[in-house]
């Protein structure tokens, strides 16, 4: 529902909203020019004394006015001819005309009304509630993605459109808020929804009827500053019977001409100051700074319009149309989807299509937009959840176990998880099992045992079906085809092997970068942008099922690499070892930022064997701010497998390496592993660490658990454990 509202407000009017923003912007900038243009009046400075300048310059004088940017200006007669101009207040002369310019002029008008009267008008206050509706919807939608109000700034993730979007609305939301809602008071005003009263006063029975007093010898005006003044009207000439009219930031009054003394006065009331504080927080007349800031807010919104769009493209392309779904609250069947890349949207779809066709009304949806109350008819949950990075919640769940933990009982309808993930990642559902614990701890009953998908395997998700089906006693075969991201021909520009010697064939493999569209680029598709320790998912021939690489080139770097080792029997590691340059395979990206270096000043640990060097090697070559890392990297053989061998010593003498442990564990002198290096530096290790170091490790299983083992008997006198490294992002591993 949330989405809804943020969606399509913006898709019908968003003409309308890039109008009224872009116009809104530029008048912002007029407080501020008004307020440094216009010449400035001495703080001790009072009305009296201005009038009296003034008047010097133009005997005729009618009225005063000082507006809130602090600008002078005056009306008189010279004779029978009218005059206007901004006054210097130290002068009392002309030094402009008062007449607003016709670019001001016209913004406002086009911002106010479209140059369509009270229709324009209407259909403005229209944008401001549409403003105001996308402010809100939209500050949900950012506390769901970064997974509640207090990570509102979290690092974020995904395509660039995506991100953009998102940062934006995050920094812009407050100031779109505060414009919208002015706005909307505004035009009640001018619509007479909201009635204030103007500031009126009657005028007092008895005057002096005595005329000609100096204008400096008035009391009245002489008390009161000119930072204060709003307009000061003079009665008219020859009239004992009529009188100064005196506005100012507290009320109105009147003075008598004869003597120099208040009348009368009138304060103004609270609805008067809040009508006036809300036009100042909408224009920025008087806050010319605030003005300032909403008008580079209002920038933000084409450029939300134009992100939110792609982002909105992107995800249908990315999410398949869900036919037949069924409302909420008339759903049997509730499936709630967990997904990062869109791969557990068409399991979804598959398990909804199954159910439709035995006779269930089936409700799909993303677990972010979890709320009980909305199925009133459900007979059951079916949680589809796939995990991100190190165990974290995917995009469309962000936000789930918190909902889950805020509700004060679980649903009545039970519930079964079934997680999506590849073993080969040592996280390996673990965002699915953590809401499987949560909902247990809830005391939400179980339709099913927990259960998981290995690497969208149809046979798994087929048996699991069968297992569903048996419990809803329905027949129940779910045939599911995973739909692959699309993939890039990607050829081969040079290969470096090694390994040979000891019988692990392995190579060092670059590929050209394809060239990306601008769609790519802004929606992150393709392999438009990527960093070192993303994925390369290779597809092979005569197999739908693809293998993934980590990548040892950023973007950045004009080509794409990974480092491959033959398996025996493998079939995608066997056709890259035996690919030439010039031939091509299919490729596609999947990113793994919880891999990244980032580009902090953190000192960084590299722990790396055999083909696990690759990522290690693609964080050093982009290391151009000298980053300290220090890599430990375990090979076989130094003459057969010591990958990067050149490039290492390169970067250690361009200053992008601090420092290399080689670990070599056949050959002619000590055989040793990665963790007994390790162990013999213990002491720079561990002061490293307690310095704020950050720990990376990639490479087999086996290598994984052996420097763990080892980090934790160096890092125990210290009283830290890998386990602590992990919980605050400074122990991360890629692991196959």
């Amino acid at each position: 529902m949330m989405r809804i509202l943020h969606r399509w407000p913006g898709l019908v009017l968003a003409a309308l909203l890039f109008v009224t923003a872009l116009s809104g912007a530029a008048l912002s900038i007029f407080p501020t020019l008004d307020a440094v243009q216009a010449p400035q009046a001495g703080a001790t400075l009072t009305v009296a004394e201005l009038a009296a300048r003034v008047q010097a310059s133009h005997p005729g004088l009618e009225q005063i006015k000082r507006a809130p940017s602090g600008q002078i200006s005056a009306w008189w007669f010279d004779g029978s001819q009218p005059g206007s101009a901004i006054i210097d207040p130290a002068t009392g002369r002309d030094v402009a005309s008062a007449d607003p310019d016709l670019v001001r002029r016209w913004l406002t008008t086009l911002h106010r009304s479209l140059f369509m009267g009270d229709g324009g008008r209407l259909t403005a206050t229209t944008g401001a509630l549409a403003m105001l509706v996308l402010a809100i919807s939209g500050a949900v939608l950012v506390a769901r993605r970064t997974g509640g109000w207090r990570r509102w700034f979290a690092r974020l993730r995904g395509p660039l459109a995506g991100r953009l979007h998102t940062e934006i609305a995050r920094v812009a939301v407050l100031g779109l808020l505060l414009s919208s809602v002015t706005a909307l008071w505004m035009s009640a005003e001018t619509f007479e929804i909201v009635t204030i009263e103007a500031a009126s006063l009657e005028a007092p029975a008895q005057v002096s009827g005595r005329v000609g007093l100096a204008l400096t010898q008035m009391a009245a005006l002489s008390a009161t500053p000119v930072a204060e003044l709003r307009e000061l009207s003079f009665p008219a000439p020859g009239d004992p019977q009529d009188l100064f009219t005196l506005r100012t930031d507290r009320g109105m009054g009147y003075v008598d001409a004869g003597t120099g003394t208040l009348l009368a006065w009138q304060d103004l009331s609270f609805g008067q100051h809040l009508s006036e504080t809300i036009a100042m927080l909408h224009t920025g007349q008087g806050a010319a700074v605030l003005g300032l800031i909403l008008g580079l807010m209002a920038l933000g919104v084409p450029v939300l319009a134009v992100t939110g769009v792609l982002t909105c493209l992107a995800g249908r392309r990315a999410r398949p149309q869900l036919k037949d779904n069924a409302q909420a609250a008339q759903a049997e069947t509730v499936v709630l989807v967990g997904s990062e890349g869109g791969s557990t949207w068409g399991f979804a779809a598959t398990l909804a299509s199954a159910l439709r066709d035995a006779g269930q009304s089936v409700h799909v949806a993303p677990m972010t937009g979890f709320a009980p109350s909305r199925y009133r008819q459900a007979q059951r949950f079916l949680i589809l959840a796939a995990t991100y990075g190190e165990g974290d919640a995917p995009a469309s769940a962000k936000g789930f176990l918190d909902q889950m933990q805020a509700l004060q009982e679980p649903p009545a309808a039970p519930m079964a998880v079934l997680g999506f993930g590849d073993r080969s990642f040592p996280a390996f559902c673990a965002f699915a099992a953590a809401v499987e614990s949560a909902a247990r701890a809830k005391g939400w009953a179980a339709l099913l045992p927990y259960d998981t998908i290995d690497r969208q395997s149809s046979q798994d998700f087929t048996r699991w079906g069968r297992t569903l089906g048996h419990a809803l006693e329905i027949e129940l075969e779910l045939s599911h085809q995973p739909v692959l991201p699309a993939t890039q021909t990607l050829t081969l520009l040079e290969r470096r092997d090694h390994g040979a010697a000891v019988q692990v064939p392995m190579a060092i493999l670059r590929f050209a970068l394809p060239k990306a569209s601008l769609w790519q680029r802004l929606t992150g598709q393709g392999l438009a942008r990527f960093e070192p320790g993303d994925l390369l998912g290779i597809l092979p021939e005569g197999s739908a099922v693809p293998r993934l690489y980590s990548l040892a080139s950023g973007s950045q770097d004009g080509f794409i690499e990974i480092v491959v080792r033959q398996h025996p029997g493998g079939l995608t590691s066997g056709q890259l070892t035996r690919l030439q340059p010039g031939q091509t395979v299919r490729g596609f990206l999947r990113r793994h930022p919880g891999f990244h270096a980032q580009t902090d000043r953190a000192p960084l640990i590299l722990i790396g064997a055999g083909t696990g060097v690759g990522p290690l090697a693609g964080f050093i070559r982009r290391n151009e701010r000298h980053r300290p890392i220090h890599l430990f990297f375990g090979l076989r053989h130094p003459d057969s497998d010591f990958l990067y061998r050149d490039e290492l010593a390169s970067w250690q003498a361009e200053g992008k390496l601090a420092h290399l442990s080689v670990a070599v564990s056949r050959g002619d002198g000590p055989h040793q592993y990665v963790q007994d290096v390790l162990r013999q530096e213990a002491t720079q290790v561990a002061e490293a660490i307690r310095q704020g170091a950050k720990v990376m490790v990639c490479g087999g299983r086996d290598m994984a658990r052996g420097v763990c083992d080892a980090l934790t008997e160096i890092l125990k006198p210290a009283g830290l454990t890998p386990a602590m490294l992990k919980a605050g992002g400074r122990y991360v591993e890629d692991v196959y």
